[in-house]
């Protein structure tokens, strides 16, 4: 990820207005940022976004005291600028009137129908700006008996189906359904959406007119299941929870070592061989209930507790040095310290630093590269998370409000 720009941004030009909070719409909106969108990033005055106040843990300042803002509102806002308007006063509803039918995109994720009393949903937006592509983002989608629920990540891993198969069984110890450790659901819906966002634009070309996007967390979570879902579909079993193991593969699992654990994700027949050859047991590769995937997979007990016998006679750095170079797929099992401190990690540039001079005394923000690595127009950082407000004069200088129009304005409690 570029701190410079040699070329412009993939999506130079393009003006976001992004009403979202949370996780799912602004990670959406930080991808199109990242690729090169000028985003305006609208907050709460004096609140901001929800996620700046869910610490801990905090952001430091220069002398490495807490401020108090969150770490999490840090990972899904880069490259934006935040300008603060209420929205439930008529001179702000005014304001983001104007700028929605200057701009070419507006994300939000208000429970349906919450912004028609605004004046500010799609259909109302549509009469000022028929090029608008207007992406909304919800828990349930806008229709069905569940439509006005609110929904957050946790509920439509709930939901889904997705917790049922995360976690160990029920007879093993810690044995339960579990979340993803990440908003898997959120993040995955930011992903759609933008990829759904583009491809409206391209239609646009095409067309000359915007449209509605109905992005909904329920939608992706069941879609994300992906062969779990295709599995229950065609059998009629729905799949069950068993730990790290594969439901189609073996052996693709973790595997104790004598100081710890490794992983391994063996996807054939060859890197089967290699391995029992590489483990000093060649006879398993010949035996016939593991001649095939399909056999492993039958065989499961009874291969993996042999082969758990061997792998808790070496270490797991011994295990990979010995199985990376037989082309054997197998790797540790990190903690986040581990791995940003993993030399590819590093090669690849993953973490990146972000200067910030908004007079609260955060001077640096840390966060992870945009994984887009477009060779001709590379994502570039040029903004760090941006301050809540931070930059309500310089748009709305841009936007031709002069320096007594917005004193007025903040006097109101507008801005």
């Amino acid at each position: 990820m570029n701190q410079s720009a040699s070329a412009p941004g993939a999506l130079a030009g393009i003006k976001v207005l992004d009403l979202s909070r949370v996780l799912a719409g602004p990670w959406c909106t930080q991808i199109l940022a990242d690729l090169g969108a000028d985003v305006i990033k609208i907050e709460r005055p004096g609140v901001g976004d929800d996620t700046r106040t869910w610490g801990p843990p905090f952001l430091k300042d220069a002398e490495g005291n807490d401020t108090p803002e969150a770490s999490y509102f840090t990972a899904c806002n880069r490259n934006k600028r935040s300008v603060t308007i209420d929205m439930s006063t008529p001179d702000g509803q005014a304001l983001l009137r104007r700028m929605a039918a200057e701009s070419d995109i507006l994300v939000e994720n208000f429970k349906t129908g919450g912004l028609e009393q605004y004046g500010l949903d799609h259909a109302s937006l549509r009469a000022a700006n028929p090029r608008l592509v207007y992406c909304s983002i919800t828990g349930f989608g806008h229709d069905g008996p569940h439509a006005h629920r609110a929904g957050y990540d946790l509920m439509i891993q709930a939901t889904s189906g997705m917790m049922s198969i995360t976690g160990r069984p029920d007879q093993e110890p810690g044995g339960g359904p579990l979340r993803v450790g990440v908003a898997l659901t959120d993040l995955f819906t930011g992903v759609y959406a933008s990829t759904a966002i583009l491809a409206a634009l391209e239609v646009r070309h095409r067309t000359g007119e915007g449209q509605h996007i109905d992005m909904a967390l329920l939608d992706v979570g069941m879609a994300i299941l992906a062969n779990q879902a295709s599995a229950f579909l065609n059998t009629g079993v729905a799949p069950s929870r068993q730990g790290n193991s594969h439901p189609s593969l073996a052996p693709y699992q973790d595997f104790k070592t004598s100081d710890g654990s490794m992983l391994l994700a063996i996807g054939n027949n060859g890197q089967f061989a290699r391995f029992c050859d590489a483990a000093g047991h060649p006879e398993w590769a010949a035996d016939p209930r593991f001649a095939s995937n399909t056999l492993r997979v039958r065989h499961r007990q009874i291969l993996i507790a042999q082969m758990e016998e061997v792998t808790r006679t070496r270490g797991t750095a011994e295990w990979i040095g010995l199985l990376e170079d037989k082309a054997v797929p197998c790797g540790p099992i990190n903690d986040i310290a581990q791995a940003f401190d993993d030399p590819q990690v590093k090669a690849r540039g993953l973490a990146v630093s972000m200067p910030r001079d908004a007079g609260d005394g955060i001077r640096e923000i840390v966060g992870v590269a945009s994984p887009l690595r477009l060779k001709g127009n590379p994502p570039v950082l040029r903004n760090a998370p941006p301050a809540l407000g931070q930059h309500t004069d310089e748009v709305l200088a841009e936007m031709g409000i002069g320096e007594e129009a917005r004193a007025a304005l903040r006097a109101a409690g507008v801005l």
